[in-house]
């Protein structure tokens, strides 16, 4: 057996007992860069970042590809400008507004298939973000743009056309004049009338409802000027030049007509 000395059994103990110390770590001067794993988190996710977009955009070339390899006339010359069109497919659509399908929620799959924008993505073509596409046996049927109004349906060339847009521009300024007027703010609804006038001007409607709202406000010289007007719009070779369109407001031109005399009366 060997003895150990007190000694060094005195020494052994204190070893253990001392507190133990970190590894030296190393001094950096001034200005010199610390190496950092965060830098090569940031350097990965950048890279896995270029690699996405380099892939969706190879997807969107081979869509490209064979939309217009599939196309003819119109859709083919919409496809080229980037914009939506009825009557294209579904790879057509993708190639349009330069997207996957990830970039949708597709709902349906018989003879009707909705695709829907998903939250956060909001494929596009050169109009405007586009909000949901219907298709009606394999070919777009209609389509939804979001726009400052609201959101504006397409379903069919007239309504794509510029004189189209107008339209439906105008009618949803209408439209929130309407509710405005109905809760008695007529300086606010005639700023949208007024503004739809713009968009779609000598609409008889339009003029109709400035009138209205006019007189409701208690401004009848103007009031009395815009029910003229809507007459000289409604006289008779306009409503035989545009059929039955305006046949509904046959009705308001009488309203129009009572209402100058009340006025005229007033003054």
């Amino acid at each position: 057996m060997i003895k150990h000395s007190p000694w060094i059994l005195l020494l052994l103990g204190a070893a253990a007992c001392a507190p133990r110390m970190d590894p030296v770590r190393p001094i950096y001067r001034n200005g010199q860069v610390v190496p950092s794993r965060a830098d090569e988190v940031v350097a990965d996710a950048r890279a896995e970042g270029q690699a996405e977009r380099e892939r969706i955009a190879q997807e969107s070339d081979r869509n490209a590809q064979a939309a217009l390899a599939s196309c003819s006339g119109a859709v083919c010359d919409a496809i080229t400008r980037g914009e939506l069109a009825v009557g294209m497919t579904r790879e057509q659509v993708l190639a349009a507004t330069r997207s996957s399908l990830a970039a949708w929620d597709v709902r349906g799959g018989g003879r009707v298939t909705t695709l829907a924008a998903r939250d956060g993505v909001n494929p596009s073509d050169v109009v405007a973000p586009v909000a949901m596409v219907t298709l009606e046996d394999g070919m777009v049927r209609s389509y939804a743009y979001r726009e400052p109004q609201g959101l504006r349906l397409v379903a069919s060339r007239a309504d794509a056309s510029s004189e189209g847009v107008a339209r439906a521009r105008a009618a949803a300024l209408l439209r929130e004049g309407d509710e405005m007027a109905l809760a008695g703010r007529f300086d606010e609804a005639l700023d949208r009338y007024d503004r739809a006038d713009l968009v779609d001007p000598a609409n008889p409607e339009t003029t109709l409802k400035i009138a209205r709202a006019l007189d409701k406000a208690l401004r009848p010289y103007e009031a009395q000027i815009r029910y003229q007007l809507f007459l000289h719009q409604m006289e008779l070779e306009r409503i035989r030049a545009h059929g039955e369109a305006y046949a509904h407001l046959s009705g308001a031109m009488i309203e129009a007509r009572q209402r100058i005399i009340v006025l005229e009366r007033g003054r």
